[in-house]
C-alpha cells in the first residue's frame, strides 16, 4: 500500500473533487490501517506549529470515542452518520493537508515495521488507546496550551499504528506523557488563581 503522504497528495491535489468533502470519503484511503490513519488525519490540524481554529474541540471528542474503541479491541471504527458524512470545504482540507505534508514526509523516513507487537497485540493498543483517550479530553478543553502537544502524541503514535511502528508509536506515547503534564500544570495554574502556566512559573521565580 501507497505511503499516506502519497495517497493524500494523490486525492487532494492531483485528483478532481466537489468542493465539499466528508470523512467518510477520506476514509476510503485507509483501508485496513483505517485506525491509524484516523487518529492521525483528525489531530493533523491541531497539531501544527500554527494550528487551524475550531478543530480541537469537535476532533478530540471524535478521537475520545475512537480511542475507546481501540480499547474494548474493535477491529475497524464506527462513528455517529453526523460526524462521519458532516461535509467539510476541500479547500481549508486542502490547506491543512498541505501544511502537514512536510511533517508526514519525514516521519515516513524513518518509519519501518519494527517492534510491531506493541501496535498489534491487545496490551499495546489498550495503552495507546487510553493515551489517546486522554489527549482528546486534552483537546476538549478550550484553554491555550492544551492542544497542540497533546494532538503531536496523537498523531504519532498514529503514525507508528500505521506502519506497525512500534518505536515510533513509543515516541508519540512520550509525547502523550509530555502533553498530559502540560495541560495538567495549565489547568492547576488556573485553579489556585493564575492565569497561565508561565504566570505560575513566574511567581514562582518573583
Amino acid at each position: 500500500m501507497a505511503k499516506l503522504s502519497v495517497e493524500l497528495q494523490r486525492y487532494f491535489f492531483e485528483e478532481e473533487r466537489p468542493a465539499k468533502v466528508t470523512l467518510t470519503e477520506i476514509l476510503q484511503l485507509a483501508g485496513e490501517r483505517v485506525f491509524g490513519f484516523l487518529f492521525v488525519i483528525l489531530a493533523l490540524p491541531s497539531a501544527l506549529p500554527v494550528p487551524a481554529p475550531g478543530y480541537s474541540t469537535p476532533f478530540g471528542f471524535v478521537l475520545f470515542l475512537l480511542a475507546l474503541q481501540l480499547i474494548s479491541g474493535h477491529k475497524l471504527p464506527w462513528l455517529p452518520a453526523k460526524i462521519s458524512n458532516h461535509p467539510m470545504e476541500l479547500n481549508q482540507v486542502q490547506g491543512v493537508i498541505k501544511a502537514g505534508l512536510p511533517w508526514l514526509r519525514r516521519i515516513e523516513m524513518i518509519t519501518r515495521p519494527r517492534l510491531s507487537y506493541i501496535c498489534t497485540s491487545l496490551p499495546g493498543r489498550v495503552t495507546m488507546g487510553i493515551a489517546i483517550a486522554l489527549m482528546g479530553i486534552s483537546m476538549m478543553i478550550p484553554i491555550p496550551g492544551t492542544n497542540t502537544l497533546p494532538a503531536m502524541g496523537i498523531f504519532v503514535t498514529g503514525f507508528g499504528l500505521i506502519e506497525d511502528d512500534g518505536a515510533i508509536s513509543l515516541g508519540g506515547l512520550v509525547l502523550c506523557l509530555m502533553g498530559g503534564i502540560l495541560s495538567a500544570s495549565i489547568l492547576i495554574a488556573l485553579l489556585i488563581g493564575g492565569t497561565s502556566l508561565l504566570d505560575l512559573i513566574k511567581g514562582w521565580l518573583r
